[in-house]
């Protein structure tokens, strides 16, 4: 899953792909280096200037419908929490809602069952949309993440949502610390155990730049272990800023493990 994000303020790209010609180039590019599918974002994640759904629509919609008319095989992915953006994309050819924010917005999943698109179930902790947690705690953060995931996924298919479109994701940094995010790495195999296929959110955060001591542009390594840690956890998406990178681990991952599975 490519990340292509029309917003002037994001945390990696500081808007490179803010531009309708810029952003669809970088599908172009994304498409060639194997992604399988495109996230299209049109709020930045985290604290910055306010973006109502009238504006996320003027940065989304336009590159939607561009992306769904140069490639009608390829599965478009929307970064939105909003019901009222999230129908208006579908509209336009959006495949799957990818909804970091763990369900804040409940229409969510009636779009998506309306509309035949998938959806991705993640845990933020219960923060509100781009906000940062402070002083958070958890008795057991994989534990929350499951039950709160699996509910979510549950809430999902009872709204009418395609089973075989329903994704969780542990939604590494959101509502978590650099341990948090840490052991809910080295835990996976406890999402990946329930059944529901797993998205990993990983590429460049800023739990990897805290574990390594590492500044925004020299996490491509620490990305690149927790990507390859994933997937041998058994994770089945992975959202990532550099496609022709991550392919080429996970391709390796995917080598070693049919190894270890046929000896």
């Amino acid at each position: 899953m490519a990340i292509v994000n029309r917003t002037p303020d994001s945390f990696y790209d500081r808007g490179a792909t803010y531009g309708l010609g810029a952003a669809l180039a970088a599908v172009d590019r994304a498409v060639a280096e194997g992604a399988a599918i495109v996230d299209i974002g049109g709020v930045k994640a985290g604290p910055g200037d306010d973006v109502d759904p009238v504006e996320e629509l003027r940065r989304t919609a336009d590159l939607v419908r561009a992306v769904r008319a140069a490639y009608p095989d390829l599965v478009i992915s929307v970064d939105t929490w909003r019901s009222e953006v999230a129908t208006v994309l579908t509209g336009e050819g959006a495949d799957l809602l990818n909804d970091t924010w763990g369900g804040v917005d409940p229409g969510l999943a009636g779009v998506a069952a309306a509309a035949g698109a998938g959806l991705v179930c993640a845990h933020a902790g219960g923060l509100a949309p781009r906000t940062r947690p402070h002083r958070v705690e958890y008795a057991d953060v994989v534990a929350d993440v499951l039950a709160t995931v699996t509910a979510l996924a549950g809430r999902a298919v009872e709204a009418g949502v395609r089973p075989d479109g329903i994704l969780i994701d542990p939604a590494h940094d959101f509502g978590k610390n650099t341990w948090h995010s840490l052991e809910v790495t080295r835990r996976l195999g406890e999402l990946t155990g329930t059944g529901w296929p797993v998205l990993v959110a990983v590429s460049n955060k800023d739990f990897i730049g805290e574990t390594l001591g590492a500044g925004l542009k020299e996490r491509n390594e620490g990305t690149i272990a927790a990507l390859a840690i994933s997937a041998w956890h058994g994770a089945r998406v992975f959202r990532v800023h550099h496609p022709a990178q991550a392919r080429a681990a996970l391709t390796a991952v995917t080598e070693l493990a049919a190894t270890r599975w046929n000896t």
